[in-house]
């Protein structure tokens, strides 16, 4: 179903490849959007129990395409260095495919609101509570269940890795 990556000397493992997804502190979501085209939107994110949470406005052009396509990417830079002398770039990157859902349980609702201010606010979790319960009408919820995940980094990398 889904393609394998050709260059299998640059795949990541699997625990290298959901660390830089635990690390990074956003990425760039890809739905198909108005007319088939496909709309992108940096957003950030949580990721928790092989799911990835996300927030946002209750309606508009990212809404409405999950609705009309549950299909998602999603996509993670974490190292992007241009090495002019080589002409390359070292990178290390990831890429999922995935089931976007709107959260509408108010259980899964606080577990991923829960996930995003434990990443991104751990020293607050307080305050982040008091915030969550002013705006918890007003937050649309997200989750992608992940169906396939690659992790890649450039050779040069890869190779320095295992030196």
């Amino acid at each position: 179903m889904f393609r394998e990556m050709r260059r299998k000397n640059q795949l990541l493992s699997k625990e290298e490849t959901i660390g830089i997804l635990q690390a990074c502190t956003s990425g760039v979501l890809g739905v198909i959007g108005d007319d088939d085209y496909p709309y992108t939107i940096p957003v950030s994110y949580a990721y928790k129990d092989g799911k990835l949470f996300f927030h946002g406005a209750k309606e508009g052009h990212k809404i409405d395409s999950i609705k009309r396509n549950d299909k998602v990417t999603f996509c993670v830079i974490e190292k992007d260095e241009v090495i002019q002398k080589t002409f390359t770039t070292h990178f290390r990157s990831v890429s999922v495919f995935g089931r976007a859902k709107i959260l509408t349980e108010d259980d899964e609702r606080k577990y991923a609101i829960d996930s995003l201010v434990e990443k991104y606010s751990p020293d607050y979790i307080k305050e982040g509570q008091r915030e969550i319960e002013s705006g918890w009408n007003r937050v649309c919820l997200l989750e992608i269940k992940i169906e396939h995940i690659t992790g890649k980094a450039a050779i040069e990398i890869v190779n320095n890795s295992h030196n």
